[in-house]
């Protein structure tokens, strides 16, 4: 058995799921990350630890990570997967939405980069992956505090990958369009999940997350000295 482990957050559905199955399918040990652990039945074996984790609760998450090496030995690399799309009109959204969304999807990030990194560059290796989205390339109606979040990911990620790169830790973005996962079922404005819902079937859907997990893989899988920086990818039809 391969000694070492990856880290996926926000596994029980969606990217995070596909991306720590295809992680155990290709022999690594894996350390599930969820608040909703008991999704994660499916996933049994010694190569796998499940953390019901919160990624905004900073010393759980290095506890987990902690944990994990006691048991496998190095984290190789982190997937931080986890995130909230809540969409909505600025003027009138609950601002409890915006909170929610920048404590998961960027101080979440944070959280997992710095519970990895210091044991990275002391190792002179492993890698960050953060996912993303199109949306922090660009913007589109109804997500503009989303959009936010995710253009920090994007800068978090250049930024750290840049002060890193002579320790040779490699840090990644990868940024999907529209994918079929639960994300929008978070949204609570029924005419933004609506249309949304209208825009995606027009497009004849989202990406598959096991594409997702495979685009992931592909980047990690190769050698450490070369850094895929970043990866956008989307179904063909959608034109944003």
């Amino acid at each position: 058995m391969k000694t070492g482990f990856v880290a996926v957050t926000g596994a029980s559905s969606g990217i995070g799921k596909a991306t720590a199955a295809l992680f155990i399918e290709k022999g690594f040990n894996v350390l599930l990350i969820a608040r909703r652990v008991e999704r994660l039945e499916e996933f049994q074996g010694a190569n796998i630890i499940k953390a019901q984790v919160d990624v905004t609760d900073e010393p759980a998450l290095k506890q987990a990570i902690a944990d994990a090496e006691a048991r496998f030995g190095p984290v190789e690399a982190i997937v931080n997967n986890a995130g909230r799309m809540l969409l909505g009109d600025i003027s009138s959204q609950d601002s409890s939405e915006w909170k929610d969304m920048y404590a998961v999807n960027v101080i979440g990030v944070l959280n997992g980069m710095q519970a990895v990194l210091p044991s990275m560059v002391e190792r002179k290796t492993g890698t960050i992956i953060n996912i993303s989205s199109i949306a922090g390339k660009k913007t589109f109606a109804d997500h503009a505090a989303y959009v936010g979040t995710k253009f920090a990911v994007h800068s978090i990620s250049e930024n750290v990958r840049e002060e890193v790169a002579k320790h040779n830790v490699r840090v990644m973005t990868i940024a999907p369009g529209v994918v079929e996962t639960e994300l929008l079922s978070h949204t609570t404005d029924e005419t933004i999940k609506e249309n949304y819902t209208d825009w995606k079937h027009s497009i004849e859907g989202g990406l598959d997350p096991r594409t997702v997990a495979e685009t992931i893989y592909f980047a990690f899988s190769q050698p450490q000295s070369v850094n895929i920086r970043e990866i956008a990818l989307a179904p063909t039809r959608q034109q944003g």
